[in-house]
């Protein structure tokens, strides 16, 4: 009989979603949760709505200043919340 070790609970479910093909859907809301921990509060206050499909990220805000000066920052934004995701989810990012 194969010895197999203790594995974490997390690596477990991980192997089950990869397995169902449902990760792919589980990165997209991890995307569009991490977005509040990435921008900080300050800039999430003015976050109408924000969604992942088909890896690009969509972020509806309610301020057009904070619009330009996001566009400007857009490679950073999609590194760091494909960082903080751990996976290449977010390709493009638009801001409305």
């Amino acid at each position: 009989m194969k010895r197999t070790y203790p594995k974490h609970i997390a690596a477990i479910i991980d192997d089950a979603m990869n397995r169902a093909g449902l990760s792919e859907g589980l990165n997209d809301r991890r995307a569009a949760a991490v977005w509040v921990e990435v921008v900080g509060p300050a800039i999430n206050r003015y976050t109408l709505r924000r969604y992942v499909d088909r890896g690009v990220m969509h972020v509806y805000l309610s301020s057009a200043p904070l619009k330009s000066e996001l566009s400007m920052n857009r490679p950073a934004l999609i590194a760091a919340i494909n960082k903080a995701v751990g996976a290449e989810v977010v390709t493009d990012l638009i801001i409305h």
